[in-house]
């Protein structure tokens, strides 16, 4: 004869409680700030320029939060590229008294290289202001310099 197994009793047989539901809201980082909506379609063109020549929208439209965030990458951008550049320049010397013909490719690939790096940083920030978003650009995004 076969007898059924009582299940058991006691705390071991209840379920375990269900997860508590995700939150709706996401929390607001620094990786990608909220942008007034009327700023943003105010001082689009300004924040556009500030990739290309930051010092125009810092005096133009300097109490637009909006043109503000992207000035400041603009001229981030903008020191690199110098600092950059200057660093570029004193390598190709050091290449070019070491090895005069390599040297040059070397530091003219380099150059290049970097050129097409800026240029992409630039074109990823105008695109961030085309779409109204206040996103840093990757690499140099968390230098502030203007507040």
């Amino acid at each position: 004869m076969s007898e059924t197994p009582t299940p058991p009793t006691g705390p071991e047989s209840s379920p375990p409680p269900p997860p508590p539901p995700p939150s709706q809201e996401a929390p607001v980082t620094d990786a990608a700030l909220v942008a007034d909506p009327a700023d943003v379609e105010k001082n689009k063109v300004m924040a556009i320029l500030a990739y290309i020549i930051f010092l125009v929208p810092l005096l133009a439209a300097k109490d637009s939060p909006f043109a503000r965030y992207h000035t400041n990458q603009g001229l981030v951008l903008f020191l690199v590229i110098i600092a950059s550049f200057i660093a570029l320049g004193i390598l190709n010397v050091i290449l070019g008294f070491i090895l005069p013909a390599i040297g040059c490719c070397v530091g003219s690939v380099l150059s290049l290289a970097f050129v097409g790096g800026a240029l992409t940083l630039a074109i990823m920030g105008i695109l961030n202001v085309v779409k109204g978003q206040m996103k840093p650009l990757p690499l140099i995004g968390g230098i502030k310099i203007i507040k």
